[in-house]
C-alpha cells in the first residue's frame, strides 16, 4: 500500500500539526467528523483533548459505535492524550459514567500528571520507537496528560519516562493495530510516532467499509 488514508478525527486537538506530520510521513489525511467520512480510511488518528468531552461529542455525530466496530474489527488507531484515554479499557480518576471506545487492554490514569499548569517536556526511554543506547533521545510534551497503570499480557510497552518523579511510567503503548502516546509528538517536531504509526496502517493493508 502506497500513500495510506489516515482519518483526523476532527473534533478537538491539534489539527494543523497531526496533518503535517501525517502528510511528511507519506499518508493522505482526510478530516473525520461524520460517520459518512469513514469509508474508505486505512487507518485513524485521535487527536489529545478533553476525553469526556470528545467522548460526549462522539456520541452526538454518531461516531461512538462505528468507530468502536471498527477499532474491534482491526482498524489501526493511533491516539494522543485523550485519544490514549479513549482507546483504553480502563479509566481512573476518569468522570462518572465516562465512556470510551476501548480497545487496548490497558488500566489509564486520566490527568496522572497534573492539570495544565503541570504541563511539561521530559525526556523518554522509548525503544519501541527505535530509540536506543546509541539514538538521540526522544524529547516529549505532556499537556494534562495520563499515563498507564496497568497492562494487560498483549500490550507492548514502546516508551516509558526516563527520570524525575515520575520515572518508569508507561507513557506509550501498542497492542496489534492500535498506538497510544500520553504525550504530543505533533507538538515536539519528532516525526518517530507517526511514522512508526504510518508503517504500521501500510502493514495491515485494512480498509474501512
Amino acid at each position: 500500500m502506497t500513500d495510506p488514508v489516515v482519518g483526523l478525527l476532527a473534533l478537538q486537538g491539534d489539527l494543523p500539526e497531526h496533518r503535517r506530520a501525517l502528510s511528511a510521513c507519506g499518508a493522505q489525511v482526510r478530516p473525520v467528523r461524520r460517520g459518512e467520512d469513514l469509508p474508505g480510511l486505512n487507518g485513524l488518528v485521535l487527536p489529545g483533548g478533553e476525553s469526556t468531552t470528545m467522548a460526549t461529542l462522539l456520541g452526538h455525530w454518531d461516531l461512538f459505535g462505528p468507530l468502536q466496530e471498527r477499532i474491534a474489527g482491526g482498524m489501526p488507531v493511533y491516539g494522543s492524550c485523550a485519544g490514549m484515554i479513549l482507546l483504553a479499557d480502563r479509566i481512573t480518576g476518569g468522570a462518572t459514567g465516562q465512556r470510551t471506545l476501548g480497545g487496548l487492554d490497558v488500566t489509564v490514569r486520566r490527568n496522572a500528571f497534573g492539570r495544565q499548569v503541570d504541563s511539561f517536556e521530559g525526556e523518554l526511554h522509548a525503544p519501541g520507537f527505535g530509540v536506543g543506547q546509541d539514538a538521540e533521545a526522544m524529547r516529549a510534551i505532556f499537556i494534562r496528560a495520563p499515563w498507564v497503570e496497568e497492562h494487560g499480557p498483549e500490550v507492548e510497552v514502546l516508551a516509558t519516562v526516563n527520570s524525575g518523579p515520575a520515572a518508569g511510567k508507561i507513557v506509550a503503548v501498542r497492542q496489534d493495530a492500535l498506538v497510544a502516546t500520553a504525550f504530543h509528538p505533533e507538538l515536539s517536531g519528532d516525526l518517530r510516532v507517526h511514522r512508526t504509526f504510518v508503517d504500521l496502517v501500510v502493514s495491515h493493508h485494512w480498509t474501512a467499509q
